[in-house]
Order: C-alpha cells, then sequence, then structure tokens
C-alpha cells in the first residue's frame, strides 16, 4: 500500500481527482456503501464537467464507471479511495476513517493517507492452528485482509499459498510413546517450515513485523524453524478457536502484543534521538526538518501524535514559514503531514510519539542519513 501511494504521489495530471468515500467492513452496513459511493461520484462528475472541457471530462468519467460500476462492496474496508485522470484509475480500500470528499488538483490528495498509513502499526498474523495455517495482514486493530487462495499477492507464488494445510500431520501410532511424540514433533516442524517458508516469501514483498499465534508449543516449533526469528515482533498463545474463528477475533486478540511492541519503539526512539544529537544528526527546527526531507536526507522522523502546524511551504526554495491562520490563502494547513510525505517518499521513517514522551517542548525531531 505504501509503495502504490508513492507511486500516486509521484503523478501529475491535469486533472488528477481524488474521491474519498466512508464504508462499512460488513453486512447490512454496506448496504448503504453504493449509494455513498454514487453521491460522491455525482459531486465528482459536477465538477470535472464544470472546470474541465468536454472531451476530458467524457474520458475520466468513463474510466472511473468502468472501474466502480461493478465494484463488489463485500470487500470493502473502512475508505475507497479512488484517484483518476485521463490515463488512469486507481481503486484502492484503506483500513481507517477518512473525510469523504472529491478533490481536484494536478496531484492526487495522498498526504492523510500516507500520514494514517505512517501512524499505523502494520503487521502480519500467522495463525498457527492444528489443521492449517492461516496469514492476516492487520494495521493497529484493524483487519486489512486474510490471504487465501484468490488472493492477487498469492498468485505467482513459488511457495505454498495461505492457508495451508497441514497434510503431513502425524495421527497414527501409539501416542504415548516416546517415539511416537518424537515423529509428530518432527512432522510438525517440516509442516511450518512450509508455513516459515510462504511467510517469507510474502514478507520479502512488504517487509512487515509478525505476529505468531497458537498454543505455546506450536510457537516454540515456529520460532525454530523460522528463517527470520528477529522479524517476531509478539507471540500470543490465549487466542481461542485458530481454526475458524473470524480474522477480525484474531486480530482483537493479538492487541496486547501490537501495544508492546509499540511500547518497545517508543522506548528505544528515545535513545536514538539522543544518539543522533551527539553526532549533531538531529534536527528539531521546523524549517531545517523540512529542507532534510524534500532532499531525501530524512532517515527518521519522530513526531509527537496529533502534532500539526500551518506553514506556507515553497519547494522551489525549499522553505518553508509558520503560519497562524491554517485557512489563510497561501497556508497550507498542515505543513507537517507534507514532511512526512517527504519522508516516505525518499525510504525514510516515521514514529508516531505519545505525548508524554514528546511534549510541546519537543515535538518533533528528525535524525538525518548525513
Amino acid at each position: 500500500m505504501k509503495a502504490t501511494l508513492k507511486s500516486l504521489r509521484e503523478i501529475t495530471a491535469k486533472p488528477a481527482v481524488s474521491i474519498f468515500v466512508k464504508t462499512h467492513r460488513k453486512h447490512p452496513d454496506n448496504e448503504q456503501d453504493p449509494i455513498a459511493l454514487k453521491n460522491q461520484l455525482k459531486i465528482a462528475e459536477e465538477r470535472i464537467t464544470d472546470e474541465y472541457d468536454k472531451n476530458t471530462a467524457a474520458t475520466i468519467l468513463e474510466k472511473i464507471h468502468a472501474k466502480t460500476d461493478d465494484l463488489n462492496h463485500n470487500y470493502n474496508l473502512d475508505t475507497l479511495a479512488i484517484f483518476a485522470s485521463t490515463d488512469d484509475v486507481q481503486v484502492l480500500r484503506f483500513p481507517f476513517d477518512a473525510k469523504e470528499r472529491v478533490i481536484i488538483d494536478e496531484r492526487f490528495a495522498t498526504r492523510d493517507l500516507i500520514r494514517d498509513m505512517a501512524s499505523a502499526v502494520h503487521y502480519y498474523v500467522v495463525v498457527l492452528g492444528r489443521d492449517h495455517a492461516r496469514l492476516i495482514e492487520a494495521a493497529n486493530n484493524r483487519v486489512i485482509k486474510e490471504f487465501d487462495q484468490h488472493d492477487e499477492a498469492q498468485k505467482n507464488m513459488e511457495s505454498i499459498p495461505f492457508p495451508i494445510e497441514n497434510n503431513s500431520l502425524y495421527k497414527t501410532g501409539d501416542g504415548g510413546s516416546d517415539r511416537s511424540a518424537n515423529n509428530e514433533n518432527s512432522y510438525l516442524k517440516e509442516y511450518f517450515n512450509r508455513v516459515d517458508k510462504s511467510v517469507q516469501e510474502l514478507w520479502g514483498e512488504h517487509r512487515m513485523p509478525l505476529i505468531i499465534v497458537g498454543d505455546n508449543r506450536n510457537i516454540s516449533y515456529y520460532k525454530e524453524v523460522c528463517d527470520r526469528p528477529e522479524n517476531i515482533i509478539g507471540a500470543v498463545s490465549n487466542v481461542t478457536d485458530l481454526e475458524e474463528g473470524s480474522a477480525q477475533h484474531i486480530v482483537d486478540g493479538v492487541q496486547e502484543a501490537v501495544e508492546e511492541y509499540r511500547t518497545t519503539l517508543h522506548k528505544e526512539a528515545l535513545g536514538e534521538i539522543d544518539k543522533a544529537r551527539g553526532a549533531d544528526m538531529l534536527r528539531t527546527d521546523l524549517q531545517e526538518i523540512y529542507r532534510s526531507a524534500f532532499q531525501g536526507a530524512g532517515e527518521t522522523l519522530y513526531l509527537r501524535k496529533g502534532y500539526m502546524q500551518p506553514a506556507k511551504i515553497d519547494e522551489k526554495a525549499q522553505t518553508l514559514t509558520l503560519a497562524d491562520d491554517p485557512a489563510a490563502e497561501g497556508v497550507t494547513d498542515d505543513a507537517v503531514s507534507d514532511i512526512i510525505e517527504h519522508i516516505i517518499h525518499n525510504g525514510g521513517k516515521v514514529v508516531f510519539m505519545p505525548q508524554d514522551i514528546m511534549g510541546d517542548d519537543l515535538p518533533i525531531a528528525l535524525v538525518t542519513r548525513y
């Protein structure tokens, strides 16, 4: 998703149309989603027709309808975003709430989405059931998707796609004998090794941390055979109904592990900030932070959650001037989100910090690459 937003950010078009629709994950709530989409498309159609010539309007509206008329709303998350130009249309689903609106500009409105993505803990949950293994992608406490045989990301996999059945489960022989127990342990490790090969292949595309769910034995065996155990940020052994429970049920069960990971990131951040300050690689002035981010020098941006700052930005001069009125002419209502965009675009990281760690005296800090 971050790669998609990055590519969208690089596009310049006349027009670049961004449409955001609030949607719902479950039936019957999602029955209202086609109406909400229709309403936003009507607003977009009126504005495009009013602001652009007939041919341009007809071309872009035809492409939008080609992508949205038969949209399956059973797969909706919390926000539906449509990014349209005369060349292409992309329809994306996001696991967080965005304000319903239509924005027509020369660049797509990705800023707020990138900020929301950067503030989330984005991870995979590997579910180790007795009969099959599952893989769930989540952000914070919300499911993005559960991988299945029809998932686009698994179509050309060299490894086994999820869900992975345990065909080698040891069910014969005297379960009480040492030999039988050793065989079952061996078969389980082989099974989890196959599961891990699939996890690592998908991880290579997105590089997200892993939370392992299962009983204590299965978690231990998986860690033994895992190719990259350093990517495991948590293990949870008390989640019930691993085989048939909903993806949201599983994600709800790992939230303590997610919060522990978030706390670890916050503690590590303080050490990194002090280390960078000692090496003269820390920027705390917003103008200096903006210039470093714009030039691609930003390694990690540490940011107090909720911190926003209106400012006038001149990209050509690479300057940022603070402003009091976010609605004033020429003022960007949140210059911090622009900085976040530049950091992510140039391969840096963003870590959101609680207010008790980063207060009013230091709401933002950038560790630079050099």
